[in-house]
């Protein structure tokens, strides 16, 4: 076997065992329901935009103007 089909074959064999694990670890057989389990209600979709779409974006933008504020580099340079 030439070099290149020896690193295809660990390649294919990483990539196999990966998602083998992956499978394997999946809440996919996760039905039926544990003892104490009390998942409460779900979030909308304006709430899950908000969460996960508006929160992030706004705390970036928080934080690149106090590090934009707080740079004292441009200060000293004029």
């Amino acid at each position: 076997m030439d070099k290149l089909n020896k690193n295809a074959l660990r390649a294919g064999a990483v990539t196999a065992g990966t998602a083998l694990m992956l499978l394997m670890s999946s809440p996919a057989f996760a039905l039926n329901r544990d003892d104490g389990d009390d998942p409460g209600p779900g979030l909308s979709v304006i709430q899950t935009l908000g969460l996960y779409l508006a929160l992030p974006i706004v705390l970036f933008l928080v934080i690149a103007g106090l590090v934009i504020v707080t740079d004292k580099s441009r200060k000293t340079q004029g």
